[in-house]
Protein backbone atom coordinates (compact mmCIF):
# COMPACT_ATOMS: atom_id res chain seq x y z
CA UNK A 1 0.00 0.00 0.00
CA UNK A 2 1.83 3.13 -0.95
CA UNK A 3 1.82 6.05 1.46
CA UNK A 4 -1.46 7.65 1.18
CA UNK A 5 -2.47 11.25 2.29
CA UNK A 6 1.84 12.76 1.88
CA UNK A 7 1.83 14.68 -0.85
CA UNK A 8 -0.55 16.97 0.83
CA UNK A 9 1.72 17.29 3.73
CA UNK A 10 4.62 18.11 1.89
CA UNK A 11 2.85 20.68 -0.21
CA UNK A 12 1.50 22.17 3.27
CA UNK A 13 5.13 22.26 4.69
CA UNK A 14 6.24 23.85 1.86
CA UNK A 15 3.95 26.40 1.89
CA UNK A 16 5.23 27.29 5.57
CA UNK A 17 8.53 27.99 4.38
CA UNK A 18 7.34 30.43 2.18
CA UNK A 19 7.21 33.42 3.98
CA UNK A 20 3.27 32.97 3.97
CA UNK A 21 0.97 36.30 5.35
CA UNK A 22 -0.60 35.90 8.72
CA UNK A 23 -4.34 34.47 7.75
CA UNK A 24 -2.16 32.33 4.99
CA UNK A 25 0.46 30.87 7.81
CA UNK A 26 -2.81 30.35 10.20
CA UNK A 27 -5.02 28.14 7.44
CA UNK A 28 -1.85 26.41 6.90
CA UNK A 29 -1.38 25.35 10.48
CA UNK A 30 -4.87 24.21 10.50
CA UNK A 31 -4.33 21.75 7.15
CA UNK A 32 -1.38 20.48 8.87
CA UNK A 33 -3.24 19.63 11.43
CA UNK A 34 -5.89 17.83 10.09
CA UNK A 35 -3.21 16.57 7.67
CA UNK A 36 -1.12 14.40 10.25
CA UNK A 37 -4.79 13.63 12.13
CA UNK A 38 -5.37 11.81 8.58
CA UNK A 39 -2.06 10.22 8.78
CA UNK A 40 -2.61 8.93 12.59
CA UNK A 41 -5.84 7.68 11.27
CA UNK A 42 -4.44 5.87 8.01
CA UNK A 43 -1.70 4.25 10.18
CA UNK A 44 -4.12 3.32 12.88
CA UNK A 45 -6.98 2.01 9.73
CA UNK A 46 -3.72 -0.42 8.40
CA UNK A 47 -2.88 -1.94 11.81
CA UNK A 48 -6.64 -3.06 12.31
CA UNK A 49 -6.85 -3.99 8.58
CA UNK A 50 -3.47 -6.13 8.98
CA UNK A 51 -4.99 -7.51 12.23
CA UNK A 52 -7.76 -8.83 10.53
CA UNK A 53 -9.86 -6.30 13.35
CA UNK A 54 -11.80 -5.02 9.78
CA UNK A 55 -14.44 -3.10 11.49
CA UNK A 56 -11.81 -1.07 13.07
CA UNK A 57 -10.52 -0.75 9.79
CA UNK A 58 -13.59 0.27 8.60
CA UNK A 59 -14.42 3.00 11.27
CA UNK A 60 -10.96 4.57 11.28
CA UNK A 61 -11.68 4.96 6.73
CA UNK A 62 -14.83 6.26 7.60
CA UNK A 63 -13.57 9.28 9.07
CA UNK A 64 -10.60 9.68 6.51
CA UNK A 65 -12.72 9.22 3.52
CA UNK A 66 -15.27 12.27 5.20
CA UNK A 67 -12.35 14.29 4.09
CA UNK A 68 -10.15 12.24 1.73
CA UNK A 69 -13.22 11.71 -0.69
CA UNK A 70 -11.69 11.29 -4.13
CA UNK A 71 -8.89 8.64 -2.57
CA UNK A 72 -9.42 6.01 -4.37
CA UNK A 73 -7.18 3.57 -2.74
CA UNK A 74 -8.14 4.24 0.48
CA UNK A 75 -11.85 3.49 -0.69
CA UNK A 76 -10.39 0.04 -2.20
CA UNK A 77 -9.16 -0.64 0.98
CA UNK A 78 -12.45 -0.34 2.70
CA UNK A 79 -14.23 -2.01 -0.07
CA UNK A 80 -11.68 -5.25 0.85
CA UNK A 81 -12.96 -5.26 4.55
CA UNK A 82 -16.11 -4.78 3.77
CA UNK A 83 -15.76 -8.31 1.94
CA UNK A 84 -14.48 -9.49 4.68
CA UNK A 85 -17.09 -8.10 6.63
CA UNK A 86 -19.66 -10.13 4.07
CA UNK A 87 -20.79 -6.85 3.26
CA UNK A 88 -20.58 -7.13 -0.74
CA UNK A 89 -23.07 -4.19 -1.47
CA UNK A 90 -21.13 -1.50 0.67
CA UNK A 91 -17.86 -3.33 -1.55
CA UNK A 92 -19.28 -2.66 -4.73
CA UNK A 93 -19.81 0.52 -4.00
CA UNK A 94 -16.56 1.42 -3.36
CA UNK A 95 -14.84 -0.32 -6.04
CA UNK A 96 -17.44 1.89 -8.39
CA UNK A 97 -16.18 4.95 -6.83
CA UNK A 98 -12.62 3.80 -7.40
CA UNK A 99 -13.09 2.46 -10.82
CA UNK A 100 -13.96 6.16 -11.79
CA UNK A 101 -11.05 7.59 -9.89
CA UNK A 102 -8.03 5.77 -10.95
CA UNK A 103 -7.66 5.34 -14.43
CA UNK A 104 -7.56 2.03 -16.46
CA UNK A 105 -8.55 0.49 -13.08
CA UNK A 106 -9.17 -3.18 -14.34
CA UNK A 107 -8.82 -4.83 -10.73
CA UNK A 108 -11.68 -2.99 -9.24
CA UNK A 109 -14.34 -3.76 -12.45
CA UNK A 110 -13.04 -7.26 -12.02
CA UNK A 111 -13.85 -7.56 -8.60
CA UNK A 112 -17.32 -5.40 -8.64
CA UNK A 113 -18.22 -8.53 -11.59
CA UNK A 114 -17.23 -11.04 -9.46
CA UNK A 115 -18.98 -9.96 -6.05
CA UNK A 116 -22.26 -9.31 -8.68
CA UNK A 117 -21.55 -12.98 -9.24
CA UNK A 118 -21.67 -14.34 -6.19
CA UNK A 119 -24.74 -12.49 -5.39
CA UNK A 120 -26.62 -14.26 -8.23
CA UNK A 121 -26.31 -10.95 -10.39
CA UNK A 122 -25.50 -12.48 -13.58
CA UNK A 123 -26.58 -9.69 -15.55
CA UNK A 124 -24.44 -6.79 -13.71
CA UNK A 125 -21.39 -8.92 -13.48
CA UNK A 126 -21.76 -9.58 -17.19
CA UNK A 127 -22.00 -5.87 -17.67
CA UNK A 128 -18.86 -5.07 -15.43
CA UNK A 129 -16.55 -7.75 -16.50
CA UNK A 130 -17.26 -6.14 -20.13
CA UNK A 131 -15.74 -2.82 -18.67
CA UNK A 132 -12.71 -4.60 -17.64
CA UNK A 133 -12.20 -6.20 -21.10
CA UNK A 134 -12.24 -2.48 -22.96
CA UNK A 135 -9.60 -1.42 -21.02
CA UNK A 136 -7.65 -4.28 -21.22
CA UNK A 137 -8.93 -7.43 -23.86
CA UNK A 138 -5.86 -9.60 -22.63
CA UNK A 139 -6.61 -9.09 -19.05
CA UNK A 140 -6.34 -12.94 -17.83
CA UNK A 141 -8.83 -12.98 -15.28
CA UNK A 142 -11.58 -11.39 -16.34
CA UNK A 143 -11.44 -12.84 -19.90
CA UNK A 144 -11.73 -16.60 -18.02
CA UNK A 145 -14.24 -14.67 -15.77
CA UNK A 146 -15.96 -13.57 -19.23
CA UNK A 147 -16.05 -16.97 -20.41
CA UNK A 148 -18.15 -18.36 -17.13
CA UNK A 149 -20.24 -15.54 -16.91
CA UNK A 150 -21.52 -15.57 -20.34
CA UNK A 151 -21.76 -19.53 -20.46
CA UNK A 152 -24.40 -18.93 -17.08
CA UNK A 153 -25.67 -16.11 -18.34
CA UNK A 154 -26.82 -18.11 -21.96
CA UNK A 155 -28.24 -21.04 -20.22
CA UNK A 156 -30.59 -18.64 -18.12
CA UNK A 157 -32.10 -17.08 -20.89
CA UNK A 158 -32.67 -20.13 -22.75
CA UNK A 159 -34.37 -21.42 -19.90
CA UNK A 160 -36.30 -17.95 -19.27
CA UNK A 161 -37.40 -18.09 -23.29
CA UNK A 162 -38.72 -21.55 -22.88
CA UNK A 163 -40.67 -20.51 -20.09
CA UNK A 164 -42.52 -17.86 -21.69
CA UNK A 165 -43.44 -20.38 -24.38
CA UNK A 166 -44.82 -22.98 -22.24
CA UNK A 167 -42.16 -25.33 -22.68
CA UNK A 168 -41.55 -25.89 -18.66
CA UNK A 169 -39.90 -29.35 -19.04
CA UNK A 170 -37.26 -28.19 -21.22
CA UNK A 171 -36.86 -24.99 -18.67
CA UNK A 172 -36.48 -27.73 -15.97
CA UNK A 173 -33.48 -29.31 -17.72
CA UNK A 174 -32.05 -25.70 -18.59
CA UNK A 175 -32.25 -24.53 -14.51
CA UNK A 176 -30.61 -28.08 -13.41
CA UNK A 177 -28.12 -27.29 -15.98
CA UNK A 178 -27.28 -23.95 -14.54
CA UNK A 179 -26.73 -25.70 -11.11
CA UNK A 180 -24.40 -28.19 -12.70
CA UNK A 181 -22.17 -25.03 -14.14
CA UNK A 182 -22.13 -23.19 -10.88
CA UNK A 183 -22.80 -25.81 -8.05
CA UNK A 184 -20.43 -23.30 -5.46
CA UNK A 185 -22.83 -20.36 -5.91
CA UNK A 186 -25.72 -20.99 -3.41
CA UNK A 187 -27.51 -18.21 -5.60
CA UNK A 188 -27.83 -19.91 -8.41
CA UNK A 189 -28.88 -23.32 -6.56
CA UNK A 190 -32.09 -20.94 -5.30
CA UNK A 191 -32.77 -18.62 -7.87
CA UNK A 192 -32.67 -22.35 -10.38
CA UNK A 193 -34.79 -24.17 -7.90
CA UNK A 194 -37.20 -21.62 -7.56
CA UNK A 195 -37.74 -21.80 -11.41
CA UNK A 196 -38.12 -25.15 -11.32
CA UNK A 197 -40.53 -25.04 -8.85
CA UNK A 198 -42.56 -22.55 -10.73
CA UNK A 199 -42.15 -24.77 -14.06
CA UNK A 200 -43.61 -28.13 -12.16
CA UNK A 201 -46.16 -25.67 -10.93
CA UNK A 202 -47.58 -24.54 -14.77
CA UNK A 203 -46.98 -27.76 -15.65
CA UNK A 204 -49.36 -29.16 -13.45
CA UNK A 205 -46.96 -31.77 -11.44
CA UNK A 206 -47.97 -30.96 -8.21
CA UNK A 207 -46.22 -33.61 -6.01
CA UNK A 208 -42.91 -32.27 -8.01
CA UNK A 209 -43.73 -28.66 -7.00
CA UNK A 210 -44.68 -29.34 -3.74
CA UNK A 211 -41.04 -31.24 -3.02
CA UNK A 212 -39.10 -28.49 -4.95
CA UNK A 213 -40.92 -25.45 -3.82
CA UNK A 214 -40.52 -26.53 -0.37
CA UNK A 215 -36.34 -27.06 -0.54
CA UNK A 216 -36.44 -23.39 -1.72
CA UNK A 217 -38.76 -22.46 1.29
CA UNK A 218 -36.37 -23.67 3.81
CA UNK A 219 -33.48 -22.17 2.29
CA UNK A 220 -35.69 -18.42 1.99
CA UNK A 221 -38.98 -19.03 3.85
CA UNK A 222 -40.03 -15.57 2.80
CA UNK A 223 -39.95 -16.45 -0.80
CA UNK A 224 -43.28 -15.04 -2.38
CA UNK A 225 -42.47 -16.76 -5.72
CA UNK A 226 -42.28 -20.00 -4.27
CA UNK A 227 -45.35 -20.20 -1.90
CA UNK A 228 -47.42 -18.92 -4.68
CA UNK A 229 -46.44 -21.72 -6.90
CA UNK A 230 -46.80 -23.94 -3.92
CA UNK A 231 -50.23 -23.06 -3.21
CA UNK A 232 -51.04 -23.47 -6.19
CA UNK A 233 -49.55 -27.14 -6.39
CA UNK A 234 -51.45 -27.75 -2.98
CA UNK A 235 -54.38 -26.30 -4.97
CA UNK A 236 -54.20 -28.86 -7.70
CA UNK A 237 -53.85 -31.86 -4.74
CA UNK A 238 -57.22 -30.38 -2.74
CA UNK A 239 -55.05 -29.38 -0.04
CA UNK A 240 -56.73 -26.14 0.45
CA UNK A 241 -55.85 -25.67 4.15
CA UNK A 242 -52.11 -25.92 3.08
CA UNK A 243 -52.60 -23.31 -0.10
CA UNK A 244 -54.51 -21.04 2.32
CA UNK A 245 -51.64 -21.18 4.42
CA UNK A 246 -49.30 -19.88 1.75
CA UNK A 247 -51.10 -17.44 0.11
CA UNK A 248 -51.62 -15.39 3.23
CA UNK A 249 -47.99 -16.14 4.26
CA UNK A 250 -47.55 -14.74 0.77
CA UNK A 251 -49.91 -11.96 1.39
CA UNK A 252 -47.95 -10.85 4.22
CA UNK A 253 -44.69 -9.91 2.30
CA UNK A 254 -47.10 -8.63 -1.20
CA UNK A 255 -50.14 -7.26 0.39
CA UNK A 256 -50.83 -5.41 -3.20
CA UNK A 257 -50.13 -9.03 -5.42
CA UNK A 258 -53.30 -9.75 -7.24
CA UNK A 259 -52.48 -12.97 -8.05
CA UNK A 260 -51.62 -13.81 -4.40
CA UNK A 261 -55.56 -12.23 -3.20
CA UNK A 262 -57.41 -14.23 -6.00
CA UNK A 263 -55.55 -17.32 -5.35
CA UNK A 264 -56.38 -16.91 -1.22
CA UNK A 265 -59.80 -16.49 -2.45
CA UNK A 266 -59.88 -19.76 -4.87
CA UNK A 267 -58.60 -21.64 -2.30
CA UNK A 268 -60.66 -20.36 0.51
CA UNK A 269 -63.96 -20.78 -1.68
CA UNK A 270 -62.48 -24.53 -2.60
CA UNK A 271 -62.28 -25.01 1.21
CA UNK A 272 -65.41 -24.24 1.92
CA UNK A 273 -67.10 -26.32 -0.72
CA UNK A 274 -65.06 -29.73 0.19
CA UNK A 275 -66.22 -29.23 3.57
CA UNK A 276 -69.95 -29.87 2.00
CA UNK A 277 -68.86 -33.26 1.47
CA UNK A 278 -70.41 -36.02 -0.71
CA UNK A 279 -69.95 -39.00 0.79
CA UNK A 280 -71.15 -41.28 -1.74
CA UNK A 281 -68.73 -39.60 -3.96
CA UNK A 282 -66.20 -40.40 -1.97
CA UNK A 283 -66.40 -44.39 -1.45
CA UNK A 284 -67.61 -44.23 -5.37
CA UNK A 285 -70.80 -45.69 -4.34
CA UNK A 286 -74.73 -45.20 -5.60
CA UNK A 287 -76.49 -43.40 -3.67
CA UNK A 288 -78.93 -46.64 -3.23
CA UNK A 289 -75.60 -48.18 -2.08
CA UNK A 290 -76.07 -51.11 0.22
CA UNK A 291 -74.20 -51.59 3.57
CA UNK A 292 -72.22 -54.65 1.97
CA UNK A 293 -71.12 -52.37 -0.85
CA UNK A 294 -70.41 -49.56 1.32
CA UNK A 295 -67.91 -51.49 3.41
CA UNK A 296 -66.27 -53.67 0.72
CA UNK A 297 -65.63 -50.24 -1.04
CA UNK A 298 -64.09 -48.53 1.90
CA UNK A 299 -61.94 -51.39 2.09
CA UNK A 300 -60.62 -51.17 -0.93
CA UNK A 301 -60.01 -47.56 -0.66
CA UNK A 302 -58.53 -47.95 2.71
CA UNK A 303 -55.81 -50.15 1.59
CA UNK A 304 -55.08 -47.97 -1.45
CA UNK A 305 -54.96 -44.76 0.89
CA UNK A 306 -53.13 -46.30 4.19
CA UNK A 307 -50.61 -43.63 4.41
CA UNK A 308 -47.94 -45.91 5.74
CA UNK A 309 -48.30 -46.66 1.76
CA UNK A 310 -46.47 -43.94 0.63
CA UNK A 311 -42.96 -42.46 1.56
CA UNK A 312 -42.89 -38.94 0.09
CA UNK A 313 -43.96 -36.81 3.01
CA UNK A 314 -46.73 -34.91 0.66
CA UNK A 315 -47.76 -37.41 -0.67
CA UNK A 316 -48.65 -39.17 2.78
CA UNK A 317 -50.12 -36.22 4.06
CA UNK A 318 -52.38 -36.13 1.07
CA UNK A 319 -53.12 -39.72 1.94
CA UNK A 320 -53.53 -39.06 5.43
CA UNK A 321 -56.68 -36.63 4.58
CA UNK A 322 -57.91 -39.30 1.96
CA UNK A 323 -57.99 -42.16 4.42
CA UNK A 324 -59.81 -39.66 6.88
CA UNK A 325 -62.56 -39.14 4.33
CA UNK A 326 -62.55 -42.43 3.56
CA UNK A 327 -63.18 -43.83 7.39
CA UNK A 328 -65.80 -40.87 7.70
CA UNK A 329 -67.60 -41.40 4.49
CA UNK A 330 -67.88 -45.35 5.66
CA UNK A 331 -68.83 -44.60 9.23
CA UNK A 332 -71.61 -41.59 8.22
CA UNK A 333 -73.46 -44.70 5.23
CA UNK A 334 -72.63 -47.55 7.35
CA UNK A 335 -75.73 -45.30 9.57
CA UNK A 336 -78.76 -46.87 8.91
CA UNK A 337 -80.41 -43.27 10.37
CA UNK A 338 -78.51 -41.16 7.97
CA UNK A 339 -78.82 -43.91 4.80
CA UNK A 340 -82.55 -42.80 5.06
CA UNK A 341 -82.11 -39.17 5.05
Amino acid sequence: MPLLLLPAVISIRGQLKSNPSENEEKEAQAQLIKSDEMQRLRSLALDAFESSDYTAAITFLDKILEVCVWDAELRELRAECFIKEGEPRKAISDLKAASKLKNDNTEAFYKISTLYYQLGDHELSLSEVRECLKLDQDHKRCFAHYKQVKKLNKLIESAEELIRDGRYTDATSKYESVMKTEPSVSEYTIRSKERICHCFSKDEKPVEAIRVCSEVLQMEPDNVNALKDRAEAYLIEEMYDEAIQDYETAQEHNENDQQIREGLEKAQRLLKQSQKRDYYKILGVKRNAKKQEIIKAYRKLAMQWHPDNFQNEEEKKKAEKKFIDIAAAKEVLSDPGILCV
